[in-house]
């Protein structure tokens, strides 16, 4: 699933590219893809139409794009997209007429003749219009747009590492106050957001901590390691275009990642540590796969 690398990579693309235009029709080719429209598409399709695209915004994994507001009001609106699996939203420019996608789920015409396709080939993302809901702490809703608002089913997602307004005392506070596993809260959205599998693999490694290592025996200092460590490894990639294991993970002009190849641990199973070089070991993880050295990363002792 794409991290906030990949999210922010596809944020920033849209932000070049379709900002300003205006949607003259939409078509959805699958209905699904519109399943958590609570109108159904048809609905999705008016709403959308005569809308001008005013700022690609976006929190942890989460992406939206603004919708202008009747009589220059604030916006009350947005096109939110989950990209799921495998969800792609890709520019086309006037006249493109490279071949269209097979899995080309939305279709978007633009009133200068481009297009944004929204591309899904295992169909769990999902577009959706949502009103907007305002913040707490009335900082900007994400990055992107400096209007303190968020879609409402976005409410409940944390602020991510790389966001300027996240409280980071208060965050390092709130994981240790939990009963989790420092890997479990690294990917718990509702107390940071935007980290995934690989990227907590990756931080837990370049912190020296197993993602077992229960976070209320976590010091104050290696809280604050393991946080600096998955927003450097995350900032890393989003210089790299994010981590692209295969055509799915694109931006908007269909161009893959290459952060992948910079990768420590995450996939690397049986190959020596960077560090060590000790054989980097996978462990089952809530039904997926932890990528560690056993020798830089040593499992918590189990209390008498």
């Amino acid at each position: 699933m794409p991290e906030l690398p990949e999210v922010e990579t596809v944020r920033a693309g849209l932000a070049a590219h379709v900002l300003g235009r205006t949607v003259a029709r939409t078509e959805v080719l699958r209905d699904y893809s519109v399943r958590r429209h609570e109108g159904g598409p048809l609905d999705f399709a008016g709403q959308l139409a005569g809308r001008r695209l005013d700022a690609a915004v976006r929190r942890g994994k989460y992406l939206w794009l603004l919708l202008d507001a009747p009589g220059g009001e604030l916006p009350d609106a947005a096109l939110m997209a989950h990209l799921g699996m495998s969800g792609q939203l890709l520019v086309r420019s006037p006249g493109d007429g490279s071949p269209t996608s097979p899995h080309l789920r939305v279709r978007l015409v633009l009133d200068d003749g481009s297009e944004l396709h929204y591309v899904d080939q295992r169909t769990f993302g999902h577009l959706s219009v949502t009103e907007l809901v305002p913040v707490p702490d009335g900082a900007a809703g994400g990055l992107g747009s400096p209007a303190a608002v968020v879609p409402g089913p976005v409410a409940h997602i944390a602020r991510d590492l790389l966001d300027p307004a996240l409280d980071r005392a208060g965050l390092v506070a709130a994981v240790r106050r939990r009963r989790t596993g420092a890997k479990r809260a690294l990917l718990d959205q509702t107390l940071v957001s935007g980290v995934g599998n690989i990227y907590a693999d990756e931080a837990l490694w370049r912190a020296r901590l197993h993602y077992a290592r229960p976070t209320a025996t976590l010091r104050r200092g290696e809280v604050e390691r393991l946080l600096d460590a998955a927003a450097e490894v995350m900032t890393e990639a989003l210089v790299a275009g994010g981590t692209s294991f295969d055509a799915l993970y694109v931006n908007i002009n269909g161009q893959s990642g290459y952060f992948d190849r910079s990768l420590a641990v995450y996939g690397r199973e049986g190959e020596p540590c960077p560090r060590c070089g000790t054989p980097i070991r996978r462990d089952q993880f809530m039904n997926r796969s932890s990528y560690l050295c056993p020798t830089c990363q040593p499992r918590p002792r189990t209390p008498r």
